[in-house]
């Protein structure tokens, strides 16, 4: 089965390089990613744009907005990638770089950090985001659930608050990353009750290999399992890892558990073409 990866990172983010020498143990790097894909038959990772200036980390609220992906000189080619929103950032010629960045075959969407910068999802900040997502037909990534950072600030990642764009950009594709994790069960209502809105299930686990199995003997994923009955739709769901917080082989057998078999084509690959209209030319 070919897998897509629908949410990694591929950026030079101090968190990301601590978390996989000390935690996740992953090489974080082009080569150690492109391996991991070749192992595991993955043929297209998308990458969510973040950078950080040498000053507060991430959230960084000097990075400049659209944010792109610099892990490595150049992006490889089956590496895409969503262009990061900084709010803070977001004036005209910001917008008319996310345009420019949108031209690109390999810019695929937009990504907004709900959590990590105190804006809600709804904020009029964001409405010429929307406008220039809906005029290139890309969607809008947002996070949602825990912050990975102590500086996030969580009620503005709550994935309640996607509703209300959802029903004011109602032909806008919407994803929404961790599927709100730990309001799993919130995010599984947005989900089910607007057809516009789907869902990734990255970053469910930080860990190394064999971390999420421990996990799985205990009763830590209760709270999933049950949203993803609620939702009673798995085609509404895209795998993802968010690599490198955890290695990506025991992070498909883990959604492999959890998701009924004959849904896996359509979580693993269909799915992530429907949300990223633009990925089908490049996986021909």
């Amino acid at each position: 089965m070919k897998i897509i990866d629908a949410h990694i990172h591929f950026s030079k983010i101090g968190s990301f390089h601590e978390t996989a020498q000390q935690i996740s143990k992953v090489n974080y790097s082009n080569e150690g990613l492109q391996k991991e894909f070749k192992d595991n038959n993955v043929v297209l990772g998308i990458a969510m744009g973040v950078t950080e200036t040498n000053g507060e980390g991430f959230p960084d609220s000097a990075s400049s907005s659209p944010m792109g992906i610099d892990l490595a000189p150049e992006i490889p080619s089956n590496v895409v990638y969503c262009a990061g929103i900084n709010p803070f950032k977001l004036d005209h010629e910001a917008l008319e770089n996310l345009k420019r960045d949108l031209e690109k075959p390999n810019c695929v969407g937009i990504k907004i950090y709900l959590g990590y910068y105190p804006f809600f999802a709804y904020d009029e900040v964001y409405e010429p985001v929307y406008k220039i997502a809906k005029e290139y037909k890309v969607p809008v990534v947002y996070h949602t659930g825990d912050t990975y950072s102590e500086r996030g600030r969580l009620r503005y990642s709550h994935p309640l608050t996607i509703d209300e764009v959802a029903v004011k950009h109602r032909d806008m594709t919407i994803m929404m990353a961790h599927f709100g994790d730990p309001w799993v069960l919130d995010g599984a209502e947005v989900v089910y009750k607007n057809r516009n809105v789907y869902a990734d299930l990255s970053g469910l686990v930080v860990g190394a290999d064999g971390d999420i199995k421990k996990l799985q003997d205990t009763r830590f994923f209760d709270h999933l399992l049950h949203a993803l009955t609620f939702t009673n739709n798995y085609e509404k769901f895209l795998f993802g890892t968010d690599w490198p917080l955890t290695p990506i082989k025991p992070y498909i057998e883990f959604i492999q558990d959890i998701i009924p078999k004959e849904y896996h084509q359509a979580v693993f690959y269909e799915t992530a073409c429907t949300v990223f209209p633009k990925i089908n030319p490049i996986l021909k």
